[in-house]
């Protein structure tokens, strides 16, 4: 949308003009360069990027309505016409100020709620940070519950406006932590795990060539920071501490894809892991979101694999069931709506993930297809090979259109496979009460049927 935006403007006035596009070795940006003439087909406003606004968001409404509120105080038989009644009235009574002219700004927006509302997404919780130094008791900062696990950990350094504080205590509960200034040398890097596990089945889709469900729901994130590095200046690690820190939850909407049987089948009988595979597969996935959806790289996440699980010597007791998941990393409870975008175009979105990893010439993953800048892990565990098996298997493409083209096992850039940490999903999601159920396929013939009566009237 924003190339053929800025095109637009220079080729105003009937004058010739000349649109040069200058590529990022982002995968994204290297998909258009290997298929320019997508830039060019997109000639309607339908084949743009959408731009996500969910109206049944009640964080997200909430801000808007304090903002409306501040300029004029709503009324509810009135502005019903722009909200919908119920949501509106819990919103009003719940978290507006009542007068006798209509319902008013809550006093925690004021003075100016446009300050504190954002247009992208909603709230996050905060973690008040203490500083007890000298028994000052103090709150210098706040940091949102997605940060704690980089900043805010037991015996860690928190750096705040350039001095260092030693973290005394975390507390998730009672989301605080107490901060102690010190004078030292060196700084810590976090060591942490991430499970994000499904909680609840709200939409279930088809895919047009695959019998493979696409799942949306309820998504927990759970992080534990299970100890921390000592670096000093010259990031250079000093010493390894262990730590016990308890656990952060969050709480977001997602979608996710139970992995076929077959595909980590395949992947052992290859010799390529499954774990890498399952991770190269994602940060594909995710790099082609901005293509279909309004999204930056950090507001749609997934669960990096750990080296230090995946190449460890012994079997861990910690297994993660083989699914593909990402979730909305704003917006709370609720979600920013963004994974639910991402879940109605997730065919399209496949297919050009999967496109983009098997033309980019390198052989075990680069920048350009499955290594991702934002990844906390830093790539290290990666499979291009078993992530094209992965989705091949998801697309529902027969076995001889891909298997021999695939090369064995072990990869280059990552040792030989001693324990296994990936499982076949055997665990069963609850489903919500009003879940529903969309089928591609009985879709597209319905649009079709009604084009044909259409067309005949």
């Amino acid at each position: 949308a924003n190339f053929h935006q800025q095109s637009g403007r220079a080729g105003r006035r009937n004058k010739d003009s000349l649109t040069l596009v200058v590529a990022s070795d982002a995968p994204l940006d290297q998909h258009y360069v290997a298929h320019s003439e997508m830039l060019l087909e997109t000639n309607n406003s339908e084949s743009f990027q959408e731009l996500v606004l969910d109206f049944d968001n009640i964080l997200i409404l909430e801000g808007h309505i304090q903002c409306a509120a501040f300029e004029l105080p709503i009324d509810i038989k009135r502005d019903s016409l722009y909200f919908k009644e119920a949501l509106l009235k819990k919103v009003c009574s719940e978290r507006l100020n009542y007068k006798a002219d209509g319902y008013h700004t809550h006093n925690r927006f004021l003075p100016w709620p446009s300050k504190l509302v954002s247009l992208r997404g909603g709230e996050e919780d905060q973690f008040a940070v203490v500083d007890i130094t000298n028994g000052r008791n103090t709150v210098i900062e706040e940091v949102e519950t997605s940060r704690t696990s980089f900043t805010l950990y037991d015996g860690g350094i928190f750096i705040h406006q350039g001095y260092p504080y030693l973290v005394k205590e975390f507390n998730p509960d009672e989301r605080y932590a107490t901060v102690q200034r010190v004078d030292v040398d060196w700084v810590t890097n976090q060591r942490d795990y991430t499970d994000v596990d499904p909680e609840e089945i709200e939409l279930i889709r088809s895919m047009e060539s695959s019998d493979i469900p696409v799942y949306f729901g309820k998504i927990k994130i759970t992080i534990i920071v299970f100890g921390f590095f000592k670096m000093d200046k010259y990031n250079r690690i000093i010493d390894a501490i262990e730590t016990h820190n308890p656990p952060v939850i969050i709480n977001s909407k997602g979608l996710w894809i139970d992995i076929p049987k077959r595909a980590l089948e395949l992947c052992h009988s290859k010799k390529l892991s499954a774990a890498g595979g399952i991770h190269a597969a994602q940060h594909g996935i995710m790099a082609l979101l901005p293509r279909f959806i309004v999204a930056g790289v950090d507001e749609i996440q997934t669960e990096c694999k750990a080296p230090e699980k995946e190449f460890a010597e012994r079997q861990t007791k910690r297994k993660r069931p083989a699914r593909l998941i990402m979730y909305d990393s704003k917006g709370g409870k609720y979600g920013s709506g963004l994974s639910e975008k991402a879940f109605e175009h997730i065919d399209d979105i496949l297919k050009g993930g999967l496109q983009r990893i098997e033309e980019c010439p390198c052989e075990d993953g680069c920048p350009n297809c499955v290594i991702a800048t934002f990844c906390k892990e830093n790539n290290l565990v990666s499979s291009k090979r078993a992530a094209q098996i992965i989705l091949h298997c998801i697309l529902g493409h027969d076995e001889s259109t891909f298997v021999d083209k695939i090369k064995d096992g072990p990869e280059t850039n990552m040792p030989e496979i001693k324990v296994e940490t990936v499982e076949p999903v055997s665990s069963h999601v609850n489903f919500s009460q009003d879940f529903q159920i969309i089928d591609v396929k009985q879709l597209k013939d319905k649009v079709a049927l009604d084009f044909v009566i259409k067309k005949e009237e």
